[in-house]
C-alpha cells in the first residue's frame, strides 16, 4: 500500500499519526481475533455475531425514525443469522465478540484516517504499524508459512484480498458517505459470508438463516430508500 502512495512519509501531524496507529492496531487485532473465531465456528455465524460492532456504531448515530427502523431490521436479521448460541462454543464466542469490538474501532477511527485525504497512505501506514504490533504474537508460529510455498502464497493472497483491496475500498467509501450509513451497509457482510460459507465450505444455511438474510436486505433497502427520498427533497425548488 505504501509503495503506491507517493510521499506517504511527509506531512503527517501528530494527531494523524496517532489515528493511523490506533487504526492499524485495531485492524490487526480485528483480523487476529476473527481468524481465531472462524477456526472454531461457522463463517456465516461468526460474521453475523461480529456485526454487533457496526450495529453499535450505527445505533449511536441514528437520526430519523426510518433509519432506526432500518437498523432494527438489519439487527434482527443478524441476530437470526447468529443465533442465540454457538453450540456451546464459549471460546469461539469470546473471540468473535473481541473481533466485534475491534470492528467498531476500525470503523470510527478508520473514518478519521480516510478524511485525511491522502488516498491509501493512511491505510498503508496503519497496516505497517499493525504488523509491527502483531509480530510478537505471529512470529513464533510463522515458521510453517515461511517454509511452505503454497501456504505462503495463500497467506499473501489473504493479505492482498482482505487487507489491501478490501480495506482500500473501505477507505474510498468512508470519504464519501457518513459513518452511520457505512456501518449499516456492512450488514450485507453476514449475508455474503453465509453464502460463501455454503458455496465453498458446505456450511448450508437453514430456513431460519434465509429469513435472517431477508431481514438484513430489507434493512439495507429501507436505509437506501431513506437516503434517496432525502436527496429528492433537497433537490426540490423552494
Amino acid at each position: 500500500m505504501l509503495a503506491f502512495s507517493r510521499g506517504w512519509w511527509a506531512g503527517w501531524t501528530r494527531s494523524q499519526l496517532a489515528a493511523a496507529a490506533v487504526f492499524g492496531v485495531a485492524t490487526a487485532l480485528m483480523n487476529t481475533f476473527f481468524f481465531m473465531a472462524i477456526a472454531r465456528t461457522d463463517l456465516g455465524k461468526s460474521v453475523a455475531i461480529e456485526f454487533i460492532g457496526p450495529i453499535a456504531v450505527a445505533a449511536t448515530m441514528t437520526r430519523t425514525a426510518r433509519n432506526a427502523g432500518a437498523l432494527l431490521l438489519a439487527a434482527s436479521g443478524v441476530i437470526v443469522l447468529g443465533g442465540v448460541e454457538i453450540d456451546g462454543n464459549t471460546s469461539g464466542l469470546l473471540w468473535i465478540l473481541a473481533a466485534s469490538a475491534m470492528w467498531a474501532a476500525y470503523i470510527v477511527v478508520g473514518s478519521r484516517v480516510a478524511q485525511v485525504g491522502r488516498g491509501v497512505a493512511g491505510l498503508g501506514l496503519g497496516l505497517a504499524i499493525g504488523a509491527v504490533a502483531l509480530t510478537p504474537i505471529g512470529a513464533p508460529g510463522s515458521g510453517p508459512a515461511l517454509t511452505t510455498p503454497r501456504l505462503l502464497i495463500l497467506c499473501l493472497l489473504v493479505g492482498v484480498l482482505s487487507n489491501a483491496i478490501g480495506y482500500g475500498i473501505d477507505q474510498h467509501v468512508l470519504r464519501r458517505i457518513p459513518v452511520r450509513r457505512f456501518s449499516l451497509l456492512l450488514a450485507l457482510l453476514p449475508v455474503t459470508a453465509a453464502f460463501f460459507g455454503w458455496l465453498v465450505l458446505d456450511q448450508r444455511p437453514s430456513a431460519l438463516d434465509v429469513g435472517g438474510i431477508a431481514l438484513v436486505l430489507a434493512g439495507v433497502v429501507a436505509q437506501e430508500r431513506d437516503r434517496i427520498e432525502l436527496a429528492e427533497v433537497e433537490l426540490e425548488p423552494s
